[in-house]
């Protein structure tokens, strides 16, 4: 076989391995439970409309203006009746006087007073709700979905070096071919399940009728953020490789993936904690371990040249294809040494296999 068929070979049966994996599954109904609650639960907890029963004509229009669902009918009695039936939230009978069960209607009130012109400065604001709950959800699949599978990826490669299987695989298929095919096959699996994510976001801002406005936001970030992703989940795969084949033992995983670790977890926290930072955010939305979740979230939180991504994806680009040269090298140089854990400096002077 050639080292592309090799790859191919491998690449399949790491997703066959992989769909049957209870963790696979689990992980993604989890997430797609966070991604139609992150754009659901906004317009679950801002709630239906209220329902009004109304005595005055006069009173129809404006309630309907100002979003009740009004019921017009005819007499006081009437309206109290369907207010302690349930059959409304509230009434407006002559005074006019609002009638509710236990608890005072504060919007109708507010609805039915005289209150002094409003101007907004900001009508476009997003609902600080979602200026939240977007962002974490964005940073929180990057920073979950890398760290598994690239766990995952180093516990495969320990696995095999550990039961000496490896021996074997090498010996009819090249190490830069189970490699090419590892990390394929993980990044095919992983892209999968976050686009499977960001359609069930979509689809559920579209359902829960989110404002026009949010969608042209959220839309383009999720879309910026699959691209970002593809790469970004590249740049860290190869280097998990090579903390897998670093290490003789499962147990030499933590400490050999330290450093890759806090390549994945500083995107995270970073972004958490700096988002008000607009400096910072600009920063961040250019540094390639940070770029595939602060760019995203800079697209839907603020306004961002139409340059800024693409020259953002260059760089990121770029900084993948050296990661991967590295990530490589270390796998090469060490895979094959089942004597104990394997320094970074031993498996870099290494002649790759």
């Amino acid at each position: 076989m050639t080292t592309l068929q090799a790859a191919r070979v491998v690449a399949a049966r790491e997703i066959r391995v992989k769909l049957r994996d209870k963790t696979f599954l689990f992980s993604t109904v989890f997430f797609l439970l966070i991604a139609v609650a992150s754009t659901v639960l906004p317009a679950l907890i801002d709630g239906g409309k209220t329902s009004v029963a109304v005595t005055d004509p006069a009173a129809v229009s404006v309630l309907r203006q100002a979003g009740f669902e009004v019921r017009q009918v005819d007499g006081d009695a009437a309206a109290e009746q369907l207010v302690r039936d349930g059959d409304v939230d509230a009434a407006v009978v002559a005074g006019p006087t609002v009638l509710a069960m236990d608890d005072s209607p504060g919007d109708l009130v507010r609805a039915l007073s005289t209150a002094p012109p409003v101007r907004l400065l900001d009508p476009d604001a997003v609902d600080p709700f979602l200026m939240f709950v977007v962002p974490f959800a964005i940073a929180f699949v990057f920073f979950f979905t890398n760290f598994l599978f690239g766990v995952q990826i180093a516990q495969s490669v320990t696995e095999e070096k550990q039961t000496r299987i490896v021996e074997i695989l090498v010996s009819s298929v090249p190490t830069r071919a189970l490699l090419a095919g590892k990390v394929a096959a993980l990044t095919l699996l992983a892209f999968g399940q976050v686009a499977l994510i960001a359609i069930a976001a979509v689809v559920g801002a579209r359902v829960a009728g989110l404002d026009a406005t949010v969608l042209s936001l959220l839309e383009p970030a999720i879309g910026w953020f699959l691209v970002f992703f593809v790469l970004g989940f590249v740049m860290l795969a190869s280097l998990w490789a090579g903390v897998g084949a670093l290490s003789a033992r499962q147990e030499d995983i933590n400490g050999a993936s330290a450093p890759v670790q806090m390549l994945v977890m500083i995107p995270f926290f970073a972004t958490i904690f700096l988002i008000e930072n607009d400096a910072a955010m600009r920063l961040l939305s250019y540094i390639p371990f940070s770029a595939p979740v602060a760019m995203p979230v800079r697209l839907f939180t603020s306004d961002v040249a139409a340059w800024e991504p693409v020259v953002a994806l260059l760089i990121l680009a770029v900084t993948a294809l050296a990661l991967l040269a590295v990530g490589a090298r270390i796998y090469q140089g060490s895979l094959l040494r089942t004597n104990g854990r394997t320094s970074f400096a031993t498996a870099w002077r290494s002649k790759p296999g």
